[in-house]
């Protein structure tokens, strides 16, 4: 049964975005702090590693718990200060209205829950064994979706260069994210990023945060109605 998400809730502190946009940036900065050395032996010790191998061995790979925590861990390293503000700029714009609809925990077990599958289905994908798996954009992907889900009819505010003046304009949130979804694939297998980039976690933890919502709808819709008094 379809369950309508109201559109307009009421204004709120909203603290799991803001701590996990700290946490990944006091991770970065930990990091970043220690001899390049060093770095390294942290990303190898905490980021997830790809299997190179059919399913059925990865998943008998894996038999240590170590492994699965790595799925978690890798999503507050990130190679460099690129990596990071790129998915801290999009965890804000879509964190943000996605926490305050779906309510503080939800969110974070979204983020978790989808960064650790979006890490899992990308180390499924890399063919080489012992790949590195780093960075939060598997969870910010399972968040785009999530919003996506809950709001398909929602319009972003975005600024548009054109000629010599910055133009601020609404486009629908469903064209957007679906250009983005698009870019996904077709970065999957061409251009300059690919077999650098693990585009099939951001697929991944997309798919995941629209079946999330979509499976939580009629509890968020609940919250969201006992919160304007409905």
């Amino acid at each position: 049964m379809f369950v309508s998400i109201p559109t307009r809730t009421q204004p709120g502190f909203r603290w799991a975005t803001p701590t996990l946009c700290v946490l990944l940036w006091l991770a970065y900065f930990w990091a970043s702090m220690r001899p390049d050395s060093v770095q390294h032996d942290l990303l190898l010790e905490w980021g997830a590693l790809s299997g190179g191998l059919s399913p059925t061995e990865l998943l008998r790979s894996w038999s240590e718990a170590e492994r699965w925590l790595r799925l978690l861990s890798a999503l507050f390293l990130h190679a460099d200060w690129a990596h990071l503000v790129g998915n801290l700029v999009f965890l804000l714009i879509f964190g943000l209205p996605a926490e305050r609809a779906m309510g503080p925990w939800r969110f974070l077990t979204l983020f978790l829950l989808g960064g650790a599958f979006a890490n899992f289905i990308a180390a499924l994908a890399i063919g080489a064994p012992d790949r590195l798996i780093i960075g939060a954009s598997g969870a910010v992907s399972a968040i785009i979706g999530a919003y996506l889900a809950l709001f398909p009819r929602a319009r972003l505010g975005v600024v548009l260069p054109l000629g010599l003046f910055l133009e601020f304009v609404r486009a629908p949130a469903s064209l957007l994210i679906g250009i983005w979804a698009l870019l996904q694939v077709v970065f999957a297998y061409i251009g300059p990023a690919f077999g650098m980039i693990a585009w099939a976690a951001h697929a991944g933890g997309f798919v995941f945060g629209a079946m999330f919502a979509l499976a939580s709808r009629g509890a968020i819709a609940r919250r969201l109605r006992k919160r304007q008094g409905y």
